[in-house]
């Protein structure tokens, strides 16, 4: 009986002393097993049970391993002999709560932890301790790892003590309460075990998804941004661009206003005088151009002034209503721009910049079929077509040598030429945008500084181009490719060719001589010159020789030439003026006396005569724009723009 109750004082300690470790169990289930059975033994007959005890111990004895923090077996069976007096339930309550505070107090002093993070650091040491006595399990010796048939693991010694405590054929796993015994302990293998959580595992897989589903998401949101971003960008751009459009309205708008406030309070005469149709514009005051009657049908009258610093060639579109000028623009960085001006309010002004590989334009030309179209042709091997509703450049094509001329096709307007300045003549179908359709040879390697395309009757016709360089003029045969263009007869010998001037609906051409420097005889004019003495400086003696198209063939006949003032440098630009059904003219800079003289055809006979405000000519040019016959001529950064009404 002693022994029996000095085994169960032994087994009481043990069980208060396993309290420490209550905390790291997942479940309380290996403490209160411990507590039944110990109260179950307490009403058993305590002889039998010391019996069973005593040869149960006598197996186990050699195996035994003390337990952390307990005393060694042969103490407690010492100290349970001589208190062997059983305890009230209070006094037993009162020992368990003390040794749990010291329990506590002593968990704490050696830095373990409770509560939540002792469930943090369980998932640490899971697999790594034995769940009975906490301590490492080992491979070799008493301790070693080993798993009942139900497949909770522990060590040796740990379990074998469990199941000797219990009665005999009565052991239990401590965890699923499972019936073993020791005979069903198996001895495990493993150097370490570490269990997996399968369910933890599937948890991040799903969190590692949604991340990447959200990563992916939030670039996606990114790029959105950016290109949100972008289209803000552009349409500020744009807002911009429409208030300065929806300015320059009211201002064109209120200028309107105030021209029809004067329409209606002329006089019945004045009145009679409509918008576009009879008036004409002028520079005054600061309002800028003012509607007035014609007093001639005959007769141009200056009616604007502008400024147009680095201004060097131009075009009238009649549709648009619209100046286009050539210049480039002061400052710093050279840049070539092409500057918009409004024929109804010269206040309207917008420069758009052409590339930096243009140079500089040479010849420029509005599209007599679509007048919002600009060929323009430039020292930097480039040949380009220019939107006037975008101001973007639409087709851009290379050319293998500087252009020096370019044009139209008067009939088909998807054709278009170049003359270069190594004499060829390249023909471009706007239809294929990579290279050109034709290049073709001329007769001589002297640039090409004039094109002219020529009206036929028969529109299916093949086409012809008129060509001027310093041999001459030359007609090319477009259409067939193997024929050479041909000499006008007669062109040649006059001296060297600076100048061209053709009437599109007409059939006079006129071109413009100067001596050549071993010209030995004079041209003979049809009219002698009033000075035919040579003039010192950069003017020089030359002519102007006029030729007439054959009726239904383009073969070219000389008609009438006349003395001229010429620069011995530059090269020239004249017009033909006048319509298809009226007298014609030919209008030209004089270099002698800075005027521009406008003489009628056939006869030369000068008609009218207008002060340039600051020469030398640069460019003229002669348009049909709201009914009224407008003659252009730009000086040396001044334009000037005379009008006559038609009819």
């Amino acid at each position: 009986m002693a022994g029996s109750d000095s085994d169960d004082e032994s087994y009481r300690l043990f069980i208060q002393e396993m309290g420490h470790y209550r905390e790291y169990f997942e479940d309380e289930e290996l403490y209160d097993a411990a507590e039944r059975f110990l109260e179950e033994q307490e009403g058993s007959e305590r002889e039998s049970e010391a019996t069973e005890d005593e040869e149960e111990d006598e197996d186990g004895d050699a195996d035994y391993i003390p337990v952390e923090d307990s005393p060694p077996r042969h103490d407690i069976r010492n100290a349970a002999s001589t208190s062997a007096l059983p305890r009230s339930g209070e006094e037993e309550r009162d020992s368990k709560r003390r040794r749990q505070g010291e329990g506590e107090a002593e968990a704490c002093s050696s830095g373990r932890v409770t509560s939540q993070d002792s469930e943090w650091n369980r998932s640490e040491i899971d697999g790594l301790f034995c769940p009975i006595c906490m301590e490492a399990w080992s491979d070799d010796g008493d301790h070693y790892i080993c798993c009942l048939p139900c497949g909770h693991i522990y060590g040796m010694s740990c379990i074998k003590r469990w199941l000797q405590q219990q009665k005999k054929n009565a052991g239990k796993c401590p965890h699923c309460n499972q019936r073993c015994t020791l005979k069903d302990v198996r001895k495990l293998f493993a150097s370490r075990v570490v269990t997996v959580d399968v369910e933890s595992q599937k948890r991040i897989r799903q969190l590692e998804a949604t991340c990447a589903a959200l990563e992916k998401k939030d670039a996606g949101w990114k790029k959105k941004e950016c290109e949100w971003k972008n289209k803000e960008a552009g349409s500020e751009s744009e807002i911009q661009k429409l208030r300065q459009k929806v300015s320059q309205l009211k201002e064109r708008t209120i200028y309107l206003e105030h021209l029809l406030e004067e329409v209606q309070n002329r006089s019945i005469e004045s009145a009679e005088v409509g918008w576009g149709c009879q008036g004409y514009f002028t520079s005054g005051g600061s309002n800028g151009l003012e509607l007035q009657t014609e007093r001639s049908s005959r007769t141009f009258e200056q009616q604007m002034e502008l400024l147009m610093e680095g201004a060097r060639l131009f075009d009238v579109s009649a549709s648009y209503q619209m100046l286009l000028v050539s210049r480039r623009l002061p400052g710093m960085a050279v840049r070539d721009a092409l500057t918009k001006i409004s024929l109804m309010n010269p206040r309207e002004v917008e420069d758009v910049l052409l590339p930096s590989k243009t140079k500089a334009v040479k010849d420029l030309h509005i599209s007599p079929c679509d007048g919002g179209l600009v060929l323009f042709a430039s020292l930097g091997k480039s040949l380009a077509v220019l939107s006037l509703e975008s101001n973007n450049i639409v087709l851009d094509y290379d050319l293998p040598a500087a252009a020096w001329s370019c044009s139209w096709d008067f009939h088909r307007s998807h054709y278009i030429y170049a003359g270069l300045q190594n004499g060829t003549l390249m023909v471009f179908d706007m239809r294929q945008t990579v290279k050109p359709v034709e290049s073709l040879n001329g007769l001589s390697s002297n640039p090409i500084h004039t094109i002219q395309s020529l009206s036929q009757k028969n529109t299916d016709g093949p086409r012809s181009i008129l060509t001027a360089s310093s041999i001459g003029l030359s007609l090319w045969n477009v259409d067939c490719r193997e024929e050479r263009p041909t000499l006008v007869p007669e062109s040649a010998d006059e001296g060297v060719c600076i100048s061209l001037a053709c009437s599109p609906n007409g059939d006079d051409i006129v071109a413009t001589y100067r001596p050549k420097i071993d010209m030995s005889t004079e041209v003979t004019p049809t009219q002698p010159s009033a000075n035919p003495s040579p003039i010192s400086g950069q003017v020089t003696q030359g002519s102007h020789v006029l030729f007439k198209r054959s009726a239904g063939s383009n073969f070219l006949r000389k008609s009438g030439s006349m003395y001229a003032n010429v620069s011995d440098i530059r090269l020239p630009r004249s017009a033909i003026v006048g319509s298809e059904n009226q007298n014609r003219f030919f209008a030209f800079g004089d270099e002698a006396t800075n005027e521009v003289a406008l003489q009628e055809l056939p006869s030369f006979s000068t008609s009218q005569r207008f002060k340039l405000k600051k020469p030398p000519l640069r460019d003229i040019k002669y348009t049909v724009a709201m009914n009224c016959g407008l003659l252009t001529c730009l000086g040396d950064d001044i334009l000037q723009v005379f009008s006559r009404r038609q009819g």
